[in-house]
């Protein structure tokens, strides 16, 4: 009798373990059944398995599907796709999570081959030719080759936007430069945001020489008002560097690809007794997830647990230069009006149409799709971007590190064809308007490394978003952005709360800043029980505009209350009347 309750109770326990669970491993194998004992090998077969089984409506479907990643690196060629068609329910959720004790690793990084040692340098060779502005060494981050070295920067002399040209003074070793590279930039320093430009010419004169640029960034970037380089600021003129020459690779850290795209990486003397271990690494991918639904039908109920996300490109300045408005966001055309005014706002004197950065995990019309306790590295540019037709998500104990530029990106910003001074008129109820986000108990750390523009947390036209417990650090410019617009009309941003968040070491770069930053019309929201400390030094910076809270234009609605902000340092520009500032 014992015999058959023990082989009823192992069959019970067997079918259990296969019902609605698919594994997966780095080891497996495409063509097995996705059992503990036959773990398929890639994450896409595991969802399409998913897909078919709520196709097919196969019991095992009932309660949820999980799909349990062993630890190690899954190297994806493509990004994952996740569509309306991989949706589960309240009651049957698909859950894509690590198995206990081990982490997987989605990556879109390639290891780089070693082909020879010169001096204090390493020559590698780029797997399938891949272009790349991004190097990682054992996982640390490489700067690319600067003029000045890594994040240093030196005063302009003349920016003229009648010539479109930059004015610095004459390099040294300025003919090195110039015939050493096959993709000269350079970085400008413009108040709140930088811009990359291509390097078109170089035309010494004595000791200056007058710099002028590729196109379409050369346009913008002189075009463009809001934020223009600064000649003869409170803290003197706007910086610069020039970027990616091979005259810069004397510096530990320091790497080059040149036009044969093998890449020169100076090593740091840590690294000189280990040559033949170390692990370079490139991404070979801009994008590493997207979940996209449509107006129709949004994906939903899907969460993703204790994966890490990492290498990630970020490739756009080496196609087109790299000019933004704020926040990281590329301008696609700007320009100061010749009589200001526009029918919602009399005193309006700019236009400008922005594009979204480009994220390594991607959200649109979706609900009940949450990230908890997952793990974002190695990014170059966003890290996680819920753009448009969101609602009733949870980002949470989630950690970022090493981000190139915005860590979490929330909501529309009006980019695209629509003017971003223009209210946005999507009605708070529609389905398009992102709303009921939970960002909670994440840490951030380095981010921005980058854009320096970009921000620790973004959130652009949304309303009753809980922006609560969180550790954001080591940031360019500021830490948590609410608000976009530039307007005191109603946009339906409403009901945000940003609480007991704990804001440090930001604006290391950049002025104009906020710890926390607040822009337009947002009724009924609040600001309680946060830590902001610690503003940086931003050593460019041509003035002192680094605040702990910053209200920024029109920002109404707002009740501030119980922070904590040793600098003492509140900044505003033309809040409205109903902000409740309580000290």
């Amino acid at each position: 009798m014992w015999k058959f309750c023990l082989t009823l109770l192992l069959t019970f326990i067997s079918l259990s373990a296969y019902a609605g669970d698919i594994y997966v491993s780095p080891m497996g194998n495409d063509t097995a059944n996705g059992t503990t004992q036959a773990p398929l090998q890639s994450i896409q077969q595991a969802l399409r398995m998913a897909r078919e089984w709520r196709r097919l409506n196969d019991p095992r479907t009932e309660g949820g599907i999980t799909i349990w990643l062993h630890g190690g690196e899954y190297c994806i060629d493509d990004p994952l796709f996740i569509r309306p068609e991989d949706s589960g329910t309240s009651t049957s959720p698909t859950i894509i999570k690590s198995v206990e004790g081990e982490q997987a690793h989605i990556s879109g990084g390639k290891s780089l081959e070693i082909l020879s040692y010169e001096k204090e340098s390493i020559v590698c060779s780029a797997p399938y030719m891949i272009p790349t502005r991004q190097l990682w060494v054992d996982g640390r981050k490489a700067h690319r080759a600067s003029q000045f070295g890594e994040g240093k920067m030196e005063r302009m002399i003349d920016f003229d936007p009648t010539t479109r040209t930059i004015t610095i003074p004459t390099p040294e070793n300025i003919v090195d430069i110039y015939e050493a590279s096959s993709g000269l930039e350079m970085l400008v320093h413009q108040r709140w945001a930088t811009a990359i430009l291509r390097v078109e010419s170089m035309e010494t004169r004595q000791d200056k020489t007058v710099v002028t640029f590729m196109e379409p960034e050369s346009r913008l970037e002189f075009e463009h008002p809001w934020p223009q380089p600064i000649i003869g600021g409170e803290k003197g003129s706007s910086s610069y560097c020039l970027l990616n020459s091979r005259a810069f690779i004397d510096k530990p850290g320091a790497w080059i690809q040149d036009e044969n795209l093998s890449i020169t990486y100076h090593l740091r003397g840590d690294e000189a007794n280990k040559i033949m271990r170390l692990q370079l690494t490139i991404p070979r991918l801009n994008r590493l997830l997207t979940i996209e639904g449509y107006a129709q039908n949004r994906v939903h109920d899907i969460r993703f647990e204790n994966i890490t996300f990492e290498y990630a490109a970020w490739e756009r300045p080496s196609r087109m230069g790299h000019v933004t408005l704020q926040g990281g966001f590329p301008l696609i055309d700007a320009y100061k009006l010749q009589k200001e005014g526009l029918p919602w706002s009399s005193t309006l004197e700019n236009q400008a149409w922005i594009e979204r950065p480009e994220a390594a995990v991607s959200v649109k019309w979706a609900h009940h799709v949450d990230f908890v306790g997952c793990t974002f590295q190695h990014l170059a540019a966003t890290a996680l971007d819920y753009a448009v037709g969101i609602s009733d998500v949870t980002i949470a104990d989630n950690h970022f590190e090493d981000i190139g530029g915005t860590a979490i990106l929330l909501g529309s910003f009006a980019e695209g064809a629509m003017e971003v001074h223009r209210p946005y008129m999507v009605p708070p109820e529609s389905d398009e308007y992102c709303k009921r986000i939970e960002v909670a108990r994440n840490v951030i750390h380095d981010a921005t490394n980058e854009d320096w523009g970009a921000v620790g947390i973004g959130a652009g036209f949304v309303r009753n978003v809980t922006i609560d417990s969180n550790e954001v650090s080591h940031v360019n410019y500021s830490g948590i952005c609410v608000g976009w617009g530039w307007t005191p009309l109603d946009t339906g941003m409403a009901n945000n709360r940003i609480t007991r968040n704990h804001v440090s070491d930001f604006a290391l770069q950049l002025y104009d800043a906020g710890g926390i930053y607040t822009l337009s019309n947002q009724p009924n929201s609040l600001i309680e029980g946060n830590t902001v400390e610690r503003i940086g030094a931003a050593p460019y910076a041509t003035n002192d505009r680094g605040f702990n809270i910053y209200l920024d234009a029109e920002t109404d609605g707002y009740t501030i209350r119980n922070n904590i902000c040793p600098e003492g340092r509140y900044g505003d520009n033309h809040p409205g009347p109903n902000v409740r500032f309580i000290k």
